[in-house]
């Protein structure tokens, strides 16, 4: 977001960004005219897509961090440049090694909460204040600790953001004292699927209870698998916008589907999410499952006692920004970036896009430069898209990939994908 921003009132920033973002989110999702029912759904997605989304990112940082190679003892001037979402990773990415990581996103929803997060990481006065905030997000103490911690050193755009009050109600920081992982369009959506898996008779607490895999198995089996046969459900998942609370806009729908019907790929991600890991190590199953992280449980990275102690010292080696990522790269200099994390932001793009976007990565580069993304669907979508001339630069490192796709919890992509520049 432009500093000029930093001297405007709260509601004349709220209007900036809002702009902002759909200017941006526009270039990147719309591909139909307007009047046009592809259009329409496409702006649809796009004005949902400008409020928050994802209280939690919804990727494995530990599998990036072993993709990306991060371990303790890395170049303090190792950088990373990632696509922020809800800031997990790149929270996470520091515990692991002393990088720096620079955090992008359109949204200037998911900025102002990875800059929370950060200042939570450096200003409160314990792990147990934090995850208290971050971890339960479900605590009037969370707005105490805000007014006394927080608010006073975030920046002005972001304190403008957590202070206002959408409609005239509760200001947005009151989401952490009213459980936080429910609320976003992703929050919302699990909510709704929890109240469909109602009107079928369907609990989750029976699998949230299961004591092994065999019983998580069992409870997929018997209750989840029969809804993909239900009428209701099948018409459901042809819409484009019943998968807009997954954050999935209608170009990145049919790489899901793949030539499929779009339920029988939703039954075999949530065949995976339900059962392919103990419930004891897959928080997103208890987010999915619980809408919550399990008590004394699995938790991503950053929010793990044994790590804070690190969180609090790295902290400010992540810098966060509301910009283009494509935009950020092309005024970098040659050779500045180390890594590369894109999220499964290339579903969205078109050749063009996709070419600008990896000519500057190729360009900031560094010697043994690593680029990790997501897809919607399960092969690389880089071959016969992107340039020849560009793609000869990188080694694609198709055995690892598919060992990471095997490993990731989140269960909900078809494919991850790891790129190293050739020597």
């Amino acid at each position: 977001m432009p500093d000029s921003y930093a001297e405007l009132s709260p509601e004349t920033i709220g209007a900036a960004a809002r702009h902002d973002v759909k200017k941006r989110l526009g270039a990147a999702v719309h591909r139909h005219k307007p009047v046009s029912p592809a259009g329409l759904t496409e702006r649809l997605f796009t004005w949902l897509f400008t409020g928050l989304v994802y209280p939690q990112i919804w990727e494995d940082p530990d599998i990036d961090i072993e993709a990306m190679g991060l371990t303790p003892d890395m170049d303090q001037d190792t950088r990373i440049v990632a696509i922020a979402s809800g800031g997990c990773n790149a929270l996470s990415y520091v515990t692991a090694a002393p990088v720096r990581v620079t955090a992008i996103d359109l949204n200037p929803a998911h900025v102002a909460l990875v800059r929370l997060k950060r200042e939570g990481a450096r200003r409160l006065p314990s792990w147990d204040h934090f995850h208290r905030f971050f971890g339960e997000g479900d605590s009037r103490e969370n707005l105490a600790d805000y007014r006394r911690f927080l608010r006073p050193c975030l920046d002005d755009t972001s304190r403008a953001w957590w202070d206002k009050r959408p409609f005239g109600f509760r200001r947005r920081i009151s989401l952490f004292s009213r459980g936080f992982y429910r609320h976003g369009l992703l929050g919302y959506f699990i909510g709704w699927a929890h109240l469909a898996a109602r009107v079928y008779g369907v609990s989750f607490r029976e699998l949230l209870e299961a004591p092994t895999q065999d019983g998580q198995r069992r409870f997929f089996d018997r209750k989840l698998a029969p809804l993909f046969e239900k009428k209701t459900i099948k018409w459901l998942t042809t819409r484009h916008s019943t998968l807009y609370g997954l954050g999935i806009p209608p170009a990145q729908y049919e790489a899901l589907a793949g030539g499929r019907e779009m339920r029988i790929v939703l039954r075999e991600r949530l065949e995976r999410l339900t059962c392919a890991f103990p419930l004891s190590e897959n928080y997103f199953a208890w987010q999915a499952f619980g809408r919550r992280y399990e008590p004394n449980g699995a938790r991503p990275l950053y929010l793990k006692r044994e790590n804070f102690a690190v969180l609090q010292a790295r902290a400010g080696r992540v810098e966060v920004l509301n910009a283009s990522y494509t935009d950020h790269l092309r005024e970098a200099p040659e050779e500045s970036f180390d890594r590369y994390v894109l999220l499964d932001a290339q579903d969205w793009m078109t050749d063009a896009q996709l070419n600008d976007l990896w000519s500057e990565i190729t360009r900031t580069a560094r010697k043994g430069a690593r680029v990790i993304f997501r897809t919607a669907a399960e092969p690389t979508l880089l071959p016969g898209r992107v340039s020849d001339e560009i793609l000869a630069r990188w080694d694609y490192r198709a055995d690892e990939s598919l060992a990471f796709t095997a490993r990731d919890r989140s269960s909900i992509y078809g494919g991850f994908h790891l790129y190293v520049l050739k020597d």
